[in-house]
C-alpha cells in the first residue's frame, strides 16, 4: 500500500489533531473558518476554542486514507475511532488553502 501524500499544512492539520490547539492553530490562516456538527468557527481564537472544547469532551484517533482535489479544495477522507457517540465513522474534510495554509475547514460524514 502506497502512503498518502498531503500538503504540507494539511498534514500539519492532522499531526496537529494528536497535539495541542495552538499547534493546530498554527495551520491556519488568522481569518480561517472551520465548519464542524453544524458551527461555524471564524479566526484563530475560535478554531483554539473549538478543538479544546472537542478535546475535553471526546478522545479519539483519525487515520487518513484517501484524497482528492474538487473545485479547488482538497478533499481528504479519514477513518475517526473515539469515545464519542456514531464511532467508528468516515469523515470528509474539505480543506481550502492560501498561501500554504488553511483558510477553510469543512468537515462532514
Amino acid at each position: 500500500m502506497t502512503a498518502l501524500t498531503l500538503p504540507d499544512s494539511i498534514a500539519a492539520y492532522f499531526a496537529a489533531d494528536k497535539q495541542t490547539p495552538d499547534d493546530l492553530a498554527r495551520c491556519f490562516t488568522p481569518q480561517a473558518v472551520v465548519k464542524d456538527e453544524g458551527h461555524t468557527h471564524t479566526g484563530l481564537d475560535a478554531i483554539n476554542a473549538w478543538r479544546k472544547e472537542a478535546s475535553a469532551k471526546y478522545a479519539y484517533t483519525t487515520e487518513p486514507f484517501a484524497m482528492e482535489q474538487m473545485n479547488g479544495c482538497y478533499v481528504v477522507s479519514s477513518h475517526v475511532v473515539g469515545d464519542f457517540p456514531g464511532s467508528p465513522v468516515d469523515l470528509r474534510y474539505r480543506f481550502r488553502l492560501e498561501r500554504d495554509r488553511i483558510a477553510m475547514l469543512e468537515i462532514n460524514t
